[in-house]
């Protein structure tokens, strides 16, 4: 068990020491897995890769992506790459040379069913091994939650069998002046997400703003497509402050959303913004932007998003949004990694109004001032529909550019 804050090399690290096993041990074989297959193109095969570089010696492996998967020229030895968005295919995972006894789970924080974790644990690796050769599942995350299942599974208590490290930014030696700058940065100005995201420890759940979420790869509207609907937030930024925009389902009924799409990014011209949302397909769909910003408004309607309306800000609009959105249970694809980020540091301050009300922090909470405004929508939906678009349904399952 790997935790770590952001840039802990906890990731590289693993890579390099799989890349060297197997190639010390003739007869391993390596399954990666993740909470959703589409995103192991851009972390730990892009990780791998970089590993093999690292250590010189590409030119002993073949990786491809289709399929995913990477080859040890010398004795066919594989690395495979699985999904926990299809567990029974996971769990029947098998190699037709020597033994699958390497499991890497990358962002272990994303299993959010922890039964998930004991189907895949109970599986593979499995079965009887050559001498010379040993079994372990090696996880790596960032601690986000300390309600996650992890902590009281495998830190909590002492569990036989198991390792449990630690890491930080602070023992990277990749890291230059300027990388280190941004969490001496962070250490003065936010010292909540600086003890996560640069320590590495726990979560903090005192204070936070909303405490009813969790990472859930799975869409739950597939099993009832009635009583769900899509909306959408938008923030503008542009130097200091990044330009946020959101995408969830809601459930008036069940009272749940579900936020499967994101993007927040500083520097965003208009006309970009207008690009990157037509991009993702919801050109026609209505957006509540920022009301701060009725220029900003005006250009995208002009670019194409015909149905941008205006937020309603007033006395009390924050913590009446905040209110609203407290009302429901929020689940996040783990591909919205700047939202988790966002959930995982949304605190309250010590300031309060004349009424003597806590105030949230003004500070890295972009997408959730982009999801305060699309909640604006959401009260005023009762439920009983079925979801406009089609091709955001797609974006859930996989065969769309979710979080692009």
């Amino acid at each position: 068990m790997l935790k770590g804050g952001k840039a802990s090399k906890k990731s590289s690290v693993t890579a390099m020491n799989l890349i060297y096993r197997l190639m010390k041990y003739p007869g391993s074989n390596l399954l990666v897995v993740r909470a959703v297959m589409n995103t192991h193109r851009d972390s730990t095969f892009a990780q791998l890769c970089w590993a093999q570089e690292r250590l010189g010696v590409s030119g002993f492996w073949r990786n491809t992506v289709s399929p995913m998967e990477m080859t040890y020229l010398p004795t066919g030895q594989k690395i495979l790459f699985r999904g926990f968005d299809d567990v029974l295919k996971l769990a029947s995972t098998t190699v037709s040379r020597g033994a699958l006894n390497f499991v890497w789970i990358e962002e272990a924080f994303e299993i959010g069913d922890e039964s998930d974790f004991d189907k895949l644990d109970l599986s593979v690796p499995r079965g009887s091994l050559p001498d010379g050769l040993f079994k372990q599942t090696t996880l790596t995350f960032n601690p986000w939650s300390k309600e996650h299942w992890l902590k009281k599974r495998f830190f909590d208590q002492k569990t036989p069998g198991v390792q449990v490290f630690s890491t930080n930014y602070l023992c990277n030696e990749f890291l230059d002046k300027t990388d280190r700058r941004v969490f001496e940065q962070m250490k003065e100005n936010n010292p909540r997400k600086y003890a996560v995201a640069g320590l590495g420890e726990w979560g903090v759940e005192e204070g936070l703003v909303f405490d009813n979420w969790q990472v859930d790869p799975n869409p739950h509207y597939l099993t009832d497509k009635t009583n769900w609907r899509a909306f959408f937030g938008l923030d503008y930024g542009y130097t200091n402050d990044p330009t946020a925009f959101i995408a969830f389902y809601a459930n008036p009924v069940k009272k749940e959303i579900y936020i499967f799409d994101e993007f927040c990014q500083t520097g965003m011209l208009n006309s970009v913004i207008a690009q990157t949302i037509i991009r993702k397909g919801y050109a026609k769909e209505r957006i509540r932007a920022d009301c701060a910003e009725p220029k900003s408004n005006e250009d995208l309607r002009r670019y194409g998003l015909s149905r941008i309306m205006p937020s309603a800000k007033g006395r009390d609009s924050v913590l009446n949004g905040i209110a609203r959105i407290r009302e429901y249970r929020i689940f996040v694809h783990p591909c919205c990694r700047q939202t988790i980020a966002e959930l995982s540091g949304y605190v309250y301050s010590q300031k309060v109004n004349e009424r003597g009300q806590r105030l949230p922090q003004d500070r890295d909470n972009h997408l959730m001032d982009a999801l305060r405004y699309a909640f604006e929508d959401v009260r005023l939906f009762k439920g009983n529909m079925t979801m406009p678009n089609e091709k955001n349904q797609n974006a859930l399952l996989g065969g769309w550019d979710v979080c692009g």
